[in-house]
């Protein structure tokens, strides 16, 4: 089956520049170009009007959480709560909703202690007065903390006398009763421990896959990888179930065994699912606080830089085993010092076994300019959160200052270093919304509306190459997908307006139109 697309802008993102053309057969891209040169081949071709309308190649995720989303579409949602009674009061109206009976738990994500008018997280104590009869848990917008309740302390085992983990915090008052707040791993490692229906997690991960959809992003991220995690996108991937590309990172502390008995989706997609590498842990969150920096944060607790998740040497076995192997991995670094553990760990493992094999630094949030270049040799991707600038930049300039608030996400910096770099949300923490993540990495404003890091602005065509072509090749799928070339896969975006024109201000306002995955549309504006 062949598609002609004309009437509007067509965005290669290649050395072709805009086209008038595109022509699509078999859901792969068989030509690209002037009309004159590319309608001799589209006999018998559908044909369809963009319409004034823009189509550039799909968006990929530079990495995610596409199970975690699907569980909080099953979840009280938090986001935007101002004040920890109205946490309880959401709790308790979700738990009314869908008659959840005493004993079964609830379940919030989504708040942020930085938009709460206490200014601090919850205890068990607040959400005990609107749950007494049920175990609770609010997860924090990072996903990197929450809170539980006294009964959903009970279940999970921790007491008084419950050690502090590596790598984490439990909560405790005075006399050393647990407070309820989970920090980092002690958070992070009670997820599987709550029970879950697995038809509803495949109901839901379908609900998630059209949330990308919505956004225009085809090839997706599973950026923790564990048993659970793998079960349900196996499963999934079984039925038939998966329409876009995902590609899984597996947890290469508590799960490398996941990718040994499964070798064979390692850089292979079998039914749209692939292994694409290892994920590991260096720090926390920066708004969160938890996020390893060098220099202190400002704030009531002088001296306090956060805190990593292991020593050099735990890390440095890490990445010599996936050097080894000559496996990917994928290293979420917040802070500058876990920035620095990254790269001074990662250039030893490199100078033993030399594996090109495309690391990537998540998140990369205080990466300092002066560290930058040093990716490059390794052949390190940078993946950036870019839209952090305008959701806590404001929060930022509070934690570390302006000066060095405005130095987040150097994307400029590494544009001018030669350092491949894409973007991502890092969802659950925000919608997967490429849209806005362009806005944010062409004007850098935060919410309070302040410019931040003015230098490290990017131009729009560079800003779309970092969230398709760039984000393709840290897959190592530049060959297939992220921009308009013939034999490429045929992932197409279609938007309302055209980025390269649209003036830099409103270019959050661009609408996705229609999303195509591999000819085929998966997505179409209601």
């Amino acid at each position: 089956m062949k598609t002609l697309y004309t009437g509007g802008p067509i965005l290669s993102l290649d050395s072709a520049g805009t086209a008038q053309a595109l022509l699509v057969e078999d859901g792969r891209i068989r030509a690209v170009g002037p009309l004159d040169d590319v309608a001799p081949l589209a006999q018998n071709a559908k044909k369809v009007s963009l319409e004034g309308r823009t189509l550039l190649p799909a968006f990929v995720d530079g990495h995610s959480h596409i199970t975690a989303l699907a569980q909080t579409l099953g979840l009280c949602q938090l986001s935007g709560c101002g004040s920890l009674e109205e946490i309880g009061r959401r709790m308790r109206a979700f738990r009314e909703r869908w008659d959840i009976p005493a004993g079964a738990w609830v379940i919030g994500f989504g708040y942020d202690q930085n938009d709460l008018k206490e200014g601090r997280h919850p205890t068990k104590r607040e959400l005990d007065a609107f749950l007494p009869d049920c175990p609770a848990m609010v997860t924090h917008a990072s996903g990197h903390m929450g809170v539980v309740n006294s009964l959903g302390l009970q279940q999970l085992g921790i007491t008084k006398d419950t050690p502090q983990p590596e790598g984490g915090k439990i909560g405790k008052w005075e006399d050393g009763t647990p407070s309820g707040y989970l920090e980092e791993t002690a958070f992070t490692s009670m997820g599987s421990r709550i029970p879950r229906d697995p038809e509803e997690n495949l109901k839901n991960l379908q609900r998630a896959q059209q949330v990308y959809f919505s956004h225009g992003i085809t090839t997706i991220h599973e950026g923790l990888c564990r048993q659970p995690e793998w079960d349900l996108l196996s499963s999934a991937a079984g039925k038939g179930l998966l329409q876009g590309d995902v590609a899984a990172y597996v947890d290469i502390r508590d799960s490398a065994a996941l990718l040994e008995e499964h070798r064979d989706f390692l850089g292979q997609y079998h039914s749209r699912l692939k292994i694409a590498g290892y994920k590991l842990f260096l720090d926390g969150s920066p708004q969160g606080r938890t996020a390893w920096v060098e220099e202190p944060y400002l704030g009531e607790e002088p001296g306090y830089r956060g805190y990593p998740t292991y020593q050099d040497g735990q890390v440095l076995a890490f990445l010599e085993k996936a050097q080894r192997e000559g496996v990917q991995i994928a290293v979420h670094c917040n802070g500058d010092a876990a920035a620095e553990q990254l790269l001074r760990c990662y250039e030893q493992a490199f100078a033993r076994y030399g594996r090109e094999t495309r690391p990537l630094m998540i998140h990369a949030q205080l990466l300092r300019p002066d560290q930058v270049p040093r990716l490059k040799p390794l052949g390190m991707v940078a993946s950036f959160f870019v839209a952090h600038v305008f959701h806590w930049g404001d929060v930022h300039v509070q934690n570390f200052g302006r000066e060095r608030a405005s130095q987040i996400s150097p994307t400029r910096t590494a544009l001018e270093q030669g350092v491949v770099f894409d973007f991502h949300q890092d969802s659950p923490v925000i919608p997967p919304n490429m849209v806005e993540t362009l806005w944010c990495a062409v004007c850098r404003r935060t919410k309070s509306g302040q410019v931040l890091g003015e230098n490290q602005r990017l131009p729009v065509g560079e800003a779309l190459r970092a969230m398709t072509a760039n984000a393709a090749f840290a897959l190592f799928e530049e060959q297939t997908k992220g921009t308009l070339s013939p034999g490429k896969r045929a992932d197409l975006v279609l938007l309302n307006r055209n980025p390269l024109t649209c003036p830099p201000e409103e270019l959050r306002n661009i609408q996705v139109v229609e999303t195509i995955k591999d000819g085929e549309t998966v997505y179409r504006t209601p």
